[in-house]
């Protein structure tokens, strides 16, 4: 039996999907992030990525053909020419890229999707910078990264993850505005997702008793991984994964760019998938209600009436779509005594978002909105599902595989 193992890298965890020649399950470990004082984030990425393996069953783990990984977007790290990380890695949503996108605004084209305070390339700008940019030899995606503990090989991406760092996913190249910049020497060479880069080293083989022969295939992105993993095939179907954040994706005909309202398009076959992200999402939910408060308040709204408050949920100000906006403030007042009324008013107005993005897709020409699937943990609420459906107006499923994980998987299995 062959196996293939999908690695999801979020904001707080990791997930491994293992799949057979079936795209059947065979196991799925979850980990969370353990970082402590004594260790910076990338340590704790590495470790997380290697604690997956291990757990996998044993007798699965020696027959695995082929593993790739997913990353958040646009979460980046500077290296040395070793692969050691020189610093802390910068977050997705971080948006001290800010204070360069004048000087950007000066070189790339006008709406570009770079244009962006949390831009991969905003932030390699800002790197640029400072002082310890003299150190770094590779500017790598915490997909890139994490593929190349495995490999070996450094200074390799996909065009998913490269899409924010301004590379041409329509002519599969830099650009020349950007091939004559003095970053250009830490830019990644970017393959195709799913294109096979070499054997996982013997060094890995032997610690986690891996075929020497097991091949490690370029990533992708933790949504476009959803997207893949969701069933999703045909022009005006969308996936919505509520996951930490709120990303939309809709497969559609035309090709959609707007950095005025952070909307961007991955290559996806003859097709494109047009869409954005938020901040907003599940982040929000999880910082005020738990787990268990989230199930049990959901269970009292009922999803048919809508509620008279109006949010704007963020943990803190900025985001980046349907709003492009690094300084927008997040609205969470008035709040009701009652966190059932304070709940239903968090759901819905995600919901409201949700429908602004799906809605800014079509007025920009990407093909009508007909279904949505879902993926993330969000997914498993059925109130949430019946108020996103109310705003929507299509059909609203979860996915019947809603991890990220399953989708690498997929992507690890077709590159062999």
């Amino acid at each position: 039996m062959s196996f293939y193992l999908g690695i999801d890298f979020g904001t707080s965890g990791a997930r491994a999907i293992v799949i057979d020649s079936r795209e059947n399950i065979c196991s799925e470990i979850q980990e969370t992030f353990k970082k402590s004082s004594s260790n910076n984030l990338a340590t704790c990425w590495q470790q997380t990525l290697f604690a997956l393996i291990e757990k996998i069953p044993l007798q699965i783990r020696q027959e695995i053909q082929a593993i790739a990984i997913d990353g958040t977007s646009s979460t980046v790290l500077l290296c040395d020419k070793q692969g050691n990380p020189i610093n802390d890695p910068i977050l997705y949503n971080d948006g001290r890229g800010i204070t360069v996108l004048e000087n950007l605004a000066a070189i790339a084209p006008p709406n570009h999707l770079v244009l962006s305070a949390t831009s991969s390339l905003a932030k390699l700008f800002w790197w640029y910078r400072q002082p310890i940019y003299s150190q770094a030899s590779y500017f790598l995606h915490q997909a890139d990264w994490l593929a190349f503990l495995l490999h070996g090989k450094l200074g390799i991406s996909d065009y998913h993850n490269a899409l924010k760092l301004g590379y041409d996913v329509e002519n599969l190249c830099y650009p020349n505005w950007l091939e004559e910049l003095p970053i250009r020497d830490l830019l990644p060479q970017v393959l195709s997702p799913g294109t096979l880069i070499d054997t996982v080293k013997k060094e890995i083989a032997y610690r986690f008793n891996l075929r020497k022969d097991c091949l490690v295939c370029a990533g992708t992105t933790d949504s476009i991984a959803a997207f893949l993993a969701s069933g999703a095939t045909n022009p005006g179907e969308a996936v919505t994964s509520l996951g930490s954040t709120l990303v939309l994706k809709l497969l559609s005909h035309t090709r959609v760019e707007n950095s005025q309202y952070g909307i961007y398009s991955h290559r996806f076959g003859d097709l494109w998938l047009t869409g954005g992200a938020s901040n907003t999402g599940g982040a929000v939910l999880r910082y005020f209600f738990s787990n268990e408060e989230l199930e049990r308040f959901s269970s009292q709204i009922d999803a048919d009436r809508a509620s008279h408050l109006d949010y704007y949920p963020l943990l803190k100000p900025g985001d980046r779509f349907p709003i492009n906006d690094p300084q927008l403030p997040p609205k969470l007042e008035p709040r009701p005594a009652d966190p059932v009324q304070f709940l239903h008013g968090l759901l819905e107005s995600i919901a409201r978002i949700e429908a602004l993005g799906y809605r800014r897709l079509q007025e920009l020409g990407a093909t009508p909105l007909c279904y949505v699937y879902t993926a993330g943990g969000g997914a498993k609420n059925p109130t949430w599902r019946k108020i996103r459906q109310r705003y929507l107006q299509v059909p609203v499923v979860s996915s019947d595989y809603a991890e990220a994980a399953y989708g690498t998987a997929l992507l690890a299995k077709k590159s062999i």
